[in-house]
């Protein structure tokens, strides 16, 4: 009967796993729009992508703070009901035309993208009743994320059609409403489910005293693998925006290919369909490939593949959808292959021996996302500056890091003290 109880709620995080992937997604197209309607650079166009991330930065601890304290359920509710918020600000930056108001619906929706990357994971494995059908319920839920990241540029790409000086954010409002009903319906069947809080059910009956936050996070920071994990990740998660963000500026720029945003879109959805096949693969292979030699061969593999994308003449094409891609393109699609066992490699490697720690250091992951808002800036910098495949060399600079880090890096070693 308890297994019935909770079909609703996990059907609801699966819809929420997607969502954070729907949402960050939408800031690729985006930064397209940014630069028709609101008369942005490269690196303005970024910005967008930049304050959803930073988000990270501000609310990645408190979010977990707010978890241990106050539980699935109302942590739930509150990310639910800021992402309606901040989806709702986006949609009202098309209205006024306020490039300002734009920026604020991104940084608020990054709040509840954090707020739910920090919920769901755990309340899927609670939910499951851990073990192996908690992580069977999280690998689901990160399948659809996949499959959503696929979709929207896509959806989005399409929506906006070819662009021009007349491309406005009330091109893309079907998905803004999509997002906005989806968050609305969500908030209406968690605030009347019944979801477990086994952690705040033992807390009550615990007598042991807690560790204090600050303690936590200097325990966990004493390990050397975890210090250059927490590096990792940050510059992981700004190869994983920057390689399709930049390639989907790269294509439709009205001064350059000038592709459709239609197929540009197609081009991107690939790079994450590619994802969801790359952790799919990963998920069936990982008992028996170590993460170390797993983040060896990708990095390895994803910076051939930007040499690549890179070297490759622009005169070299394939038809796509009627439309002249250059061929170093399909290379930076490629690499969503590599991007997508990186950060379950990452994490593993990372909080490797941290045992009572390794919670806080959930956290502080969560904290570096912000990565993926600023490297994509500094990229998007380097693009106006010296051009779109030069900026590339960023990523490859950050994958020699990952490189590096399995390699070295992700050895297991406290520091002395």
């Amino acid at each position: 009967m308890k297994k019935n109880s909770n079909v609703l709620p996990i059907a609801i995080m699966f819809f929420l796993f997607a969502m954070i992937s729907f949402v960050t997604g939408l800031q690729n197209p985006m930064g397209i729009i940014a630069k028709a309607q609101f008369g942005a650079t490269n690196a303005m166009s970024q910005l967008g992508n930049a304050a959803n991330f930073i988000a990270y930065a501000f609310l990645g601890l408190p979010a977990g703070i707010l978890l241990k304290r106050k539980g699935y359920k109302v942590t739930a509710l509150a990310a639910v009901a800021v992402g309606f918020i901040g989806v709702g600000i986006s949609y009202l930056s098309g209205i006024v035309e306020n490039f300002y108001v734009y920026l604020l619906g991104a940084l608020v929706s990054g709040f509840s993208m954090c707020m739910l990357n920090t919920v769901v994971n755990p309340m899927l494995n609670t939910l499951g009743g851990g073990g192996n059908k908690g992580n069977q319920l999280i690998q689901f839920g990160g399948a659809l994320n996949s499959l959503s990241a696929t979709i929207v540029p896509v959806l989005a790409g399409y929506l906006i059609g070819e662009v021009t000086e007349k491309t406005q954010v009330a091109d893309v409002n079907l998905a803004l409403f999509i997002a906005m009903g989806v968050f609305a319906v969500a908030f209406l069947i968690i605030l009347f489910s019944a979801i477990p809080e086994p952690e705040l059910e033992a807390r009550k009956e615990s007598t042991v005293q807690e560790e204090g936050t600050m303690s936590s996070i200097k325990g966990a920071l004493s390990y050397k693998n975890l210090v250059f994990g927490i590096i990792a990740i940050f510059l992981y998660v700004g190869i994983e925006v920057g390689i399709p963000n930049m390639a989907n500026l790269y294509m439709t720029d009205i001064h350059g290919l000038n592709i459709a945003a239609g197929v540009a879109g197609t081009l991107v959805g690939a790079y994450w369909f590619l994802m969801l096949v790359g952790r799919l693969v990963g998920g069936a292979i990982g008992g028996k490939v170590s993460s170390r030699l797993m983040m060896t061969v990708v990095s390895t593999t994803a910076i051939i593949f930007l040499l690549l994308g890179m070297f490759i003449p622009a005169s070299a094409t394939m038809t796509v959808q009627g439309a002249a891609v250059p061929v170093g393109v399909i290379f930076f699609v490629l690499c969503g292959l590599c991007t997508s066992v990186m950060w379950g490699a990452i994490f593993n490697l990372a909080v490797e021996g941290l045992g009572k720690y390794t919670s806080i250091a959930s956290g502080l992951f969560m904290v570096m996302v912000c990565g993926g808002g600023i490297l994509p800036l500094i990229q998007g910098a380097v693009a106006d500056a010296f051009g779109f495949i030069q900026s590339y060399w960023v990523l490859v600079i950050a994958l020699a890091y990952l490189l590096w880090f399995a390699l070295a890096g992700s050895k297991q070693q406290k520091k002395s003290n």
